[in-house]
């Protein structure tokens, strides 16, 4: 007879494949009856906060919520903190935990729904009766919200016969939030005729942009109105058309890109928060700009936003696109035409900006994205082979690896200083091929978990970390968990300065005492040999040649590769520069 444990297995399957955990009292029946009476796949991690950061970065990089597992008490607790990043970045999954019994805590229990409810995750305990019921509303909770839940088994009832698994409902999602009222219509007409007039309009679209699947509806309007286009650092990818987009706003966006989004007149945001960085600290866009904002938020997330509507990205976008669409028809029809029909009338002359001097011809004006040197805009500093102190330059070696890296490839990020060069120089083609897990709560060392949950998530795709000396050790338990997830096709950058870097960026540069940023130069290559990955030591370019022989190997016979970068922490990124600037 099936018991409370396997109810909750068995209901868990039914909408979830990929379950990540560590074993231990309060979880192994549970972890038997995902074994032995399900398809789900389980996969070991080392550390149960490799358990939370793997479903995390499962949903990331496919879309599909995962679970990831861990004993009560110390299991638990160990789990905090990749919990209250899920939560801060807004990604759905499902820990199965065991808990105090109950008839009531015994010495070693702690109080887990507390604990949950402080880093801002809710829980659901499962009783005898009532398991697959309370499964299921876990899932509906976590995807309709878009958080982590808890789902507790209190461990005198794990093992209980609760009889034969009764047919759950599946979980109900809701709508795509619609724009609702006269005002919101209203605001969507003005939005839409402030594209139509603009002569330098500008689109800017995150990570929400992308889970709506509003990239089609942008491509549009931007097509319509010939907006250049920009990302937040989690929406990298998700306008369709390259060739007229600056990246990544912030501290990660080039120089000339930024420059040019200060000279739009009108810009028109969707699915992104607008953080500090997304914005530069307020200087993203000038003050005469027209900034609206399209988000799922109660209200408009920052002071510089002159309209806002509450509504989905993609179901606004369509409604835009739509208003821009009836306009450009009825321009052609009138003799003039659309931007999407016009034609390239001049090469553009490149200025300091990136900007050239309008074309024209029987009196249309070029759009404003035809005017631009895009490419240009979007270059970055290309760095020396070595820096002054003789140690690799990030900037050439970021450079480098991305001209190396297989196409079909997932990036996932660790924490620090390092962010930065990942960010610049390597392009991805969407949102989830690109990942930075811990960002979101300021956290450090869930890197190599990280590439656990993408692997089993893009099984075709290299799966490729960017990691500190600092997070690298602090999550080394994963290691192992990584190189055995991935094989051959994961690799692991390691940015190893010998330091805390952005400690010694922010605090060391203020005169304090560095001896605590400072670490030991770790060996990383020869850790990575130790459970069965290649590493190589990298102290010039030319070590990295053993990159491009690895990526023409057959992923099934070669190894993982980790490359232990031994680079100079006296480059600064620019976001950390920015950063600096506006503490001091």
């Amino acid at each position: 007879m099936p018991t409370v444990s396997a109810h909750v297995a068995l209901t868990l399957a039914q909408h979830i494949d990929a379950v990540f955990g560590v074993m231990g009292n309060g979880n192994a029946y549970f972890l038997d009856a995902i074994e032995t009476q399900t398809d789900a796949v389980f996969t070991a991690v080392r550390h149960e906060q490799g358990a939370v950061v793997a479903a995390d970065a499962h949903f990331r990089a496919s879309g599909r919520i995962a679970a990831g597992t861990s004993t009560y008490g110390a299991g638990f607790t160990n789990t905090l903190t990749a919990l209250a990043e899920a939560v801060q970045a807004h990604v759905p999954l499902v820990l199965v935990v065991g808990d105090e019994p109950t008839s009531g805590p015994r010495p070693w229990d702690v109080d887990q729904i507390a604990l949950a409810s402080a880093v801002g995750a809710r829980t659901y305990t499962v009783g005898r009766t009532d398991a697959a019921a309370t499964t299921v509303i876990a899932i509906e909770h976590a995807l309709t919200y878009r958080v982590p839940v808890v789902l507790a088994i209190p461990y005198d009832v794990a093992s209980l016969e609760a009889g034969p698994v009764a047919e759950a409902p599946s979980p109900r999602l809701p709508a795509p939030l619609a724009p609702k009222g006269e005002f919101a219509e209203g605001m969507l007409d003005e939005i839409a005729d402030a594209l139509r007039s603009a002569e330098r309009p500008f689109l800017l679209a995150g990570r929400g942009a992308w889970l709506a699947g509003a990239s089609k509806a942008l491509g549009e309007i931007a097509e319509r109105t010939g907006a250049l286009t920009a990302s937040s650092a989690l929406g990298r990818g998700v306008f369709p058309d390259g060739r007229y987009d600056l990246g990544v706003t912030g501290g990660f966006g080039a120089d000339g890109a930024m420059e040019l989004i200060r000279t739009a007149d009108v810009a028109v945001v969707f699915g992104a928060s607008l953080n500090q960085f997304t914005m530069r600290f307020g200087e993203l866009f000038a003050p005469g700009t027209r900034v609206f904002q399209i988000d799922i938020a109660p209200a408009a997330t920052h002071a510089h936003i002159g309209g806002f509507v509450r509504a989905d990205a993609r179901v606004a976008a369509e409604a835009i696109a739509e208003r821009l669409g009836a306009a450009s028809a009825s321009s052609i029809a009138a003799g003039g035409r659309s931007f999407g029909d016009e034609p390239r009338l001049a090469e553009p002359v490149a200025t300091s900006a990136g900007v050239s001097a309008a074309g024209s011809e029987a009196g249309h004006a070029q759009p404003w994205r035809e005017t631009v040197d895009v490419a240009s805009a979007r270059s970055y500093d290309a760095g020396d082979d070595l820096a002054a102190d003789g140690r690799l330059d990030p900037r050439s070696a970021a450079r480098r690896i991305a001209e190396l890296l297989p196409e079909d490839r997932v990036v996932v990020s660790d924490g620090g200083h390092f962010i930065g060069w990942a960010n610049m120089y390597w392009p991805v083609t969407s949102p989830d091929r690109m990942m930075m897990i811990g960002t979101a709560f300021q956290s450090i060392g869930q890197g190599w978990p990280s590439v656990v949950g993408a692997a089993l998530a893009r099984r075709e795709s290299t799966v490729v970390l960017t990691s500190g000396d600092g997070g690298g050790l602090m999550a080394i338990a994963d290691l192992e968990s990584a190189v055995r997830a991935a094989g051959g096709r994961g690799i692991a950058v390691i940015w190893n300065d010998a330091a805390y870097g952005a400690e010694v960026n922010l605090y060391g540069l203020k005169g304090l005492a560095e001896g605590p940023m400072r670490i030991p130069e770790v060996d990383f290559a020869a850790f990575g040999a130790a459970v069965g990955a290649e590493g190589v030591v990298v102290r010039t370019l030319a070590d990295l040649d053993r990159l491009a022989a690895w990526t023409d190997e057959d992923a099934a016979t070669r190894r993982f590769l980790l490359l232990d970068l031994r680079i100079s922490g006296d480059v600064i990124a620019p976001y950390q520069q920015e950063i600096i600037r506006v503490n001091s």
